[in-house]
Order: C-alpha cells, then sequence, then structure tokens
C-alpha cells in the first residue's frame, strides 16, 4: 500500500485525479464513490475533459454503493448524485453508468445481479474510495466479513448520522444500502482511496498502521495488491510514519508510475 501526503484537500484531488487518467482508455472499468470527498477529484477531472486533456468515451462505470428504498430520481440517491455531480459533465455514455438497484423489492437479489455484471465487464480497474469516520468504505460497515461481495447492509448509526447532513433530517436518511463488498474491493485492479480533514485522522491511522480488522473496515486495504491512499496533511496527522511515507514517494524509482506500475 502507498501513502500519498499532501499540503490540502486540492492537492490530494489533483494527485487523485492524475492517477485516475492514467486508467482511462477504451474498455475500462471504473468504479465510482459518492459523497463530499471525491467531488473535489470530480470537478478536477471534467475540467481536464472539458480542456480536452482526457477522455472517457468508451469506458463503463460502477458507483459503489445505492440506498434501498431512494427512486433514481430523488437528488440523495446514488444514481442521481453521480450524474448530477460528474458523469453527465464528462463524455461517458449514460447507458454504461451503473448503480444497483435500491427499489427492487427483493433487494439480496439486485445485490446478487450487481455483482454478477461487475464481474461479466471484466471487474474493475480503478476503485475510487472514501472513508468514515468509523473506518467504513462504501457502506461496509464494521463486523463486515472482509471477504463479502455485493449485498444488503443495514447502515451503522454512526454512518447515518454522518449523512444527515444531505438530508432534510436524521430521521429522512435511509437505514439500509446495497453496496460492493470488501472481497469486491480487493478484486479491484487499483483502489485508491483519499481522505481530508481531522476528522478523518483516527480512521486513517486505523487504516494504515491498525491491524487488519472488521472493526476497521477500510484496513482490508491492506491486502490488497494495489492501493493508493491519498491524504491531506490534517488526515496524516495521527500516522507515526509519515515521515518515512514521504521519504518512499521522494525514493520512487524512475521506473514507477503514481499508478503502481511500471512506466511503459
Amino acid at each position: 500500500m502507498e501513502i500519498l501526503i499532501r499540503r490540502s484537500p486540492e492537492e490530494v484531488a489533483t494527485t487523485a485525479a492524475d492517477i485516475i487518467s492514467t486508467h482511462l482508455k477504451p474498455g475500462a472499468v471504473l468504479g465510482l464513490a459518492t459523497g463530499s470527498t471525491p467531488l473535489a477529484t470530480y470537478q478536477e477531472l471534467i475540467r481536464r475533459t472539458k480542456e480536452g486533456e482526457i477522455s472517457f468515451a468508451g469506458t463503463t462505470a460502477f458507483c459503489l454503493d445505492e440506498y434501498i428504498g431512494l427512486p433514481p430520481e430523488h437528488d440523495q440517491s446514488y444514481h442521481y448524485v453521480i450524474r448530477n455531480e460528474f458523469t453527465k459533465h464528462i463524455d461517458i455514455n449514460d447507458a454504461y453508468v451503473h448503480s444497483p438497484d435500491g427499489m427492487n423489492p427483493r433487494p439480496w437479489e439486485a445485490a446478487e445481479q450487481y455483482e454478477k455484471a461487475i464481474v461479466s465487464a471484466g471487474g474493475i480497474d480503478i476503485q475510487l474510495l472514501g472513508i468514515g469516520t468509523n473506518g467504513h468504505v462504501g457502506f461496509n460497515e464494521p463486523a463486515t466479513s472482509l471477504r463479502s461481495l455485493t449485498r444488503v447492509e443495514t447502515l451503522h448509526s454512526q454512518t447515518v448520522s454522518d449523512n444527515s447532513r444531505f438530508f432534510d433530517s436524521v430521521d429522512d436518511v435511509p437505514r439500509y444500502a446495497i453496496t460492493q463488498g470488501l472481497g469486491t474491493i480487493l478484486r479491484s485492479g487499483q483502489a485508491l482511496l483519499i481522505a481530508t480533514g481531522k476528522g478523518k485522522a483516527q480512521a486513517i491511522a486505523s487504516l494504515v498502521e491498525g491491524p487488519v480488522t472488521s472493526q476497521c473496515p477500510a484496513s482490508v486495504l491492506q491486502l490488497h495488491n494495489n492501493a493508493t491512499v491519498i491524504v491531506d496533511e490534517d488526515a496524516a496527522f495521527l500516522l507515526k510514519e509519515s515521515d518515512y511515507y514521504r521519504h518512499v514517494e521522494e525514493a520512487r524509482p524512475d521506473w514507477k508510475g503514481l499508478d503502481g506500475r511500471p512506466k511503459l
């Protein structure tokens, strides 16, 4: 796992956009996260697309998760949010932007179908992730199986509280969601997790330097073959080995790219 520490949230977004851009080619499969943290990265990718620096033409995207019970047109459904904040502003075919069916009356079947769709697409090449204050990724809450696949999850009270800022009241936040599982995320070609602010510092410390445990679901990224964590100074505040992580980046061999792959 590579840890990249940046001075500001803006630099986190720029670095994340740099890495995502290396994966853009026809046939690429992208995993998209929602929430507040990815927005700056999406804005940077939109800017690069409009200026002709990159193109999403021919790519496919899978959203990380979806609330159960919110119709696609609801302004807090992730089907709506990912389009409103990102994909309608870039040159990707909307038919190739997928999200779990949160309105299926048999959501466990919708979850199984979504997992199969990801596999049929050839798997996700790069999965963008955020992290919750309790260490969740997607809606994989504490006590999640580290090998779990896409499934229905009951939201933790902390997650409901954190997400209530997007709704009129905490009572309006759905209590269930369909989420890609930790095992699904581990199959991605590259996992890219971004975090900013001191509110995420403890979760980042647990992810990077704590044990691999279901109490911090994001810690499963320690087992990923190619995981990159990008944080600002505030989110890195509790990392004991921050000086070493900076040294690793500064000493990166000339042949190795930001995406962890050898340069061609």
